[in-house]
């Protein structure tokens, strides 16, 4: 799924189609998922790839007993709760989602070293040709595995916490990194709410900035 808007703000959408991979888990043939993306976006969430359930359905953050539209909706960045089948309604509210791997596993834990260079390669062209306002890395993994490869630095070498990064990777847009919020993370709910309150703070501040 893609969306445009023009200067008024109204939406075009233009239907993406996605890449052609696929895998078999269990004799079912799971495809990736389309990316939800539109130019000059607030925010754009990447995780690490689709679970099993997103890539049976079609839907971002479909595992039941993922958080993720959970902590959307009691940090205040949407206004109810979305259903997984709900998530091209991101775009309403200025936000999209893509990933840094396609390919749909059980656990993050089963993306190889050169899927995670492939996919960060492709990231970098697509947050650079849409240039959101916030990037959400929803994994801290998620941004190490993309800061290394992009900015040719060891992972060894890089810090990262939850939180505002104390660099931008990309002019234009700011870093952002919160925890997965899978419900294999042992991360306590309550830290991970927190994290998503203070990105809404900042979102706040982005809109402030701009209306100046």
């Amino acid at each position: 799924m893609y969306c445009n808007s023009n200067k008024h703000g109204n939406l075009k959408y233009i239907i993406n189609i996605g890449e052609i991979l696929s895998m078999n888990i269990n004799d079912k043939v799971l495809k990736p998922i389309s990316d939800i993306i539109a130019p000059n976006l607030y925010i754009l969430f990447v995780g690490y790839n689709p679970g099993i359930r997103s890539a049976e359905t079609g839907y971002h953050y479909a595992g039941g007993s993922n958080r993720f539209w959970k902590l959307l909706y009691e940090s205040g960045l949407t206004p109810y709760k979305l259903k997984p089948e709900e998530s091209k309604k991101l775009l309403l509210f200025g936000f999209g989602s893509t990933n840094i791997v396609s390919r749909p596993t059980k656990s993050s834990a089963e993306i190889t070293a050169s899927e995670y260079k492939e996919g960060a390669f492709r990231l970098k062209k697509l947050i650079t040709s849409i240039s959101p306002r916030i990037v959400c890395y929803v994994g801290i993994g998620v941004y190490r595995e993309f800061a290394s490869a992009v900015l040719s630095i060891p992972k060894s070498k890089l810090v990262v916490a939850a939180g505002r990064q104390s660099m931008n990777i990309f002019d234009g847009s700011i870093d952002y990194v919160c925890s997965n919020p899978s419900g294999l993370n042992t991360i306590p709910y309550e830290k991970q709410l927190d994290c998503f309150k203070q990105l809404k703070e900042l979102l706040e501040h982005v809109k402030q900035m701009e209306r100046k």
